[in-house]
This record gives structure tokens, sequence and C-alpha cells, in this order.
């Protein structure tokens, strides 16, 4: 019997990269997949390729009317809602000083309304069922700041305060709220270029595991988050960075790559 066996689970996001990897592992281990993103095209070919466990629904996370069809329609198709991950999200590079005001808001809308929205609609469904669990996707600029993304940041951040408060409302109903936040990831946000793993890996000496991320290694992330293996896991932040949070190397010092 697979982790998911019998749970309903929408994954915003979900027509490529982290989102459509996690919609495909869930689904093998037992779950039925709602995969939303704007992208319809490449989430009705996943669907399609999924199977009979999946439905795609076109939706833009930032409007709220969006959310209720998507509750709707999963209820309609499967019957009742178990599992939410809210992994939809945009990148905007540029300085503070030249960040205007309308791409701030586009970040905003995706990477915090868009959550909030999320659970504002999927979280009573949950709370009337007595059991639930939702994973937010923030991210290692979540933990930390960064040059040059400071839009981002900032919505990762939001993203994690989001999760703490939400799980404290929601705890006593049985719902677990989580966050994950990713490192580097292999994904066309991440690598946009499509540069090979070889080429990208150079830029990732200062990590621990000495690479980029995979995406299907944040959908198992996902995975344990979502399942009954986490029943006692609220309120907490699960870095999947290779260890990027641990710290910088220091070259002279010993134990940095490439010394004894």
């Amino acid at each position: 019997m697979g982790r998911l066996e019998g749970k309903v689970a929408i994954i915003t996001g979900g027509a490529r990269g982290m989102g459509a990897e996690t919609a495909k592992l869930f689904a093998a281990e037992g779950a039925s997949v709602v995969i939303t993103d704007i992208l319809a095209d490449e989430g009705e070919a996943l669907a399609k390729q999924i199977g009979e466990k999946a439905l795609f629904v076109r939706h833009d996370v930032s409007n709220e009317d969006d959310w209720k069809t998507v509750a709707e329609q999963a209820q309609a198709r499967f019957g009742r809602i178990d599992v939410l991950v809210n992994n939809a999200a945009v990148v905007h590079f540029a300085g503070i000083e030249q960040l205007t005001k309308p791409d701030l808001e586009r970040v905003l809308g995706i990477n915090v309304i868009g959550p909030l929205l999320g659970i504002k609609t999927i979280g009573p469904i949950m709370k009337a069922q007595g059991k639930g669990a939702i994973t937010n996707i923030s991210s290692i600029d979540g933990l930390r700041g960064c040059n040059g993304l400071s839009a981002y940041t900032a919505s990762k951040w939001a993203v994690r305060g989001l999760t703490k408060s939400a799980a404290l409302e929601y705890g006593p109903h049985g719902v677990r709220v989580n966050s994950i936040h990713p490192g580097g990831v292999d994904t066309v946000m991440g690598n946009p270029t499509g540069r090979k793993d070889a080429e990208l890996n150079k830029d990732y000496t200062n990590v621990p595991l000495q690479r980029i991320g995979r995406p299907e290694e944040i959908a198992s992330a996902s995975l344990f988050l979502a399942s009954d293996d986490a029943s006692y896991v609220s309120g907490a932040e699960l870095s999947v960075d290779g260890g990027w949070c641990a710290g910088y190397y220091q070259p002279a010092l010993p134990g940095a790559p490439g010394q004894n």
C-alpha cells in the first residue's frame, strides 16, 4: 500500500518542475491528485499521463474565485481533500532601487496571497473532516537574505510566517501545516537557460553536498509531510537545500572541500 493511499491532494503550480514531480510521486503512492496551474497545455498533458486519478484545473492562485472552483471540482471528482501543497511561485530579479511596485505586487500576489487564499479555502474543508496536511513551499531565501531578490525573499519569509500562524489556528482541528525550504533546484525557475548538471554544480561549491537539487528530492519531502509518517509534525521548517543553510565554507580552514 502506498503512503498516500486513499488521500486526495491539490498541488498548485503542478504543471512542471517541483509541482509536476510532486503530482507524479503522490499518484504513485496512491493519492488522487488535482493539478492546478495557469499552464493549461502542460497541466492537461501531465494529468493525462498520470491517468484517471488525476484532474487538471486551470488556476490563478491569486484569484479567490479560482480557489473556490478548485475546491468544488476536487470534491466533485474525488469526494474529499486531504492534502494541499502550495507550490506555485514566481521569482523576480531586481535590486531594491530598481524594483517596481507592480513587480512587487505580482510576486506577493502569487507567492503570499496565493497560499493564504489556499489555506482560507481548503482549511475549512479539512477542519470539517477532522484531518488534513498543508505544505507551503517557501525557500532557502525564507531563512536568510539574498541580494537582488528582495521581492522574492520578502515573499518567502512571509510564507514562513503564514505557516506558523496557520499551524496554530488549524492544529486543534487535526490539520497540520508545515513549510519546505528548497535550495537551488534544477527546474525552469532554478535553471532557466537549461544548463547541464556538470556546469550547474560549479555554482554550488559552497553547498556541503556540492550540487544543485533535483525536483524529485523536494517532492519526496512533500510526500513525507503529506503522509501519516509526519502525523506529529506541524509548524515545522524542513530545509531541503543540500546543507546550504549550515553555513559557508572558509577555504583556509580544515574541513573545506579539497582538504583532508
